[in-house]
């Protein structure tokens, strides 16, 4: 397993990976902050730092020079239950820009009445940009919560419409 940091606007990002797939991300500096996040049958025993990690931190660049979907094809490998893996899939599908509430995700999860189950596996994603819980909103298009603080969650939103994703809506608080 390796991890590499790449400055971004919104603060450090670091993100863990072996050859095949990212396992972590998230605006750290420290590789600490990110192992927890990990499923134990995941969960390296040792991590070495790289100065670049291929093709995942080539995702990440493109990504900050405008590419909204950039991160989107990068294998993550996540484990936990059915739910929360297939919820997990689900936020892959959500498109930049188009930013979707707990209730819609809830509902395109399949679980319609699951809006706290939604919820949680926002907060237990462990691969936040290649996984983008940060376009999960809450009803009436505020910004709910984000394991990385909410200025990283409205900066990856204004970058998105910035970066003119089709169909941006620009969250409220």
């Amino acid at each position: 397993m390796y991890h590499s940091t790449v400055a971004t606007p919104a603060g450090p990002f670091t993100l863990i990976a072996n050859d095949e797939a990212v396992l972590a991300g998230g605006w750290t500096s420290t590789v600490d902050d990110l192992l927890p996040l990990i499923a134990p049958g995941l969960r390296p025993v040792e991590v070495l730092e790289r100065a670049d990690l291929g093709p995942f931190t080539q995702a990440v660049r493109e990504y900050l020079e405008g590419d909204p979907d950039a991160v989107t094809g990068v294998p993550v490998k996540q484990r936990s239950g059915p739910f929360l893996e297939h919820a997990w899939d689900v936020l892959r599908t959500v498109a930049p820009g188009a930013p979707l509430t707990y209730r819609e995700y809830a509902v395109r999860c399949g679980r319609p009445e699951a809006i706290r189950a939604a919820g949680n596996a926002c907060a237990r994603n462990a691969a936040a940009l290649f996984v983008p819980c940060h376009r999960v909103l809450r009803t009436g298009g505020s910004l709910g919560g984000f394991r990385w603080g909410l200025p990283v969650k409205q900066w990856l939103l204004d970058h998105e419409a910035a970066a003119g994703a089709p169909g941006t809506v620009r969250p409220s608080g």
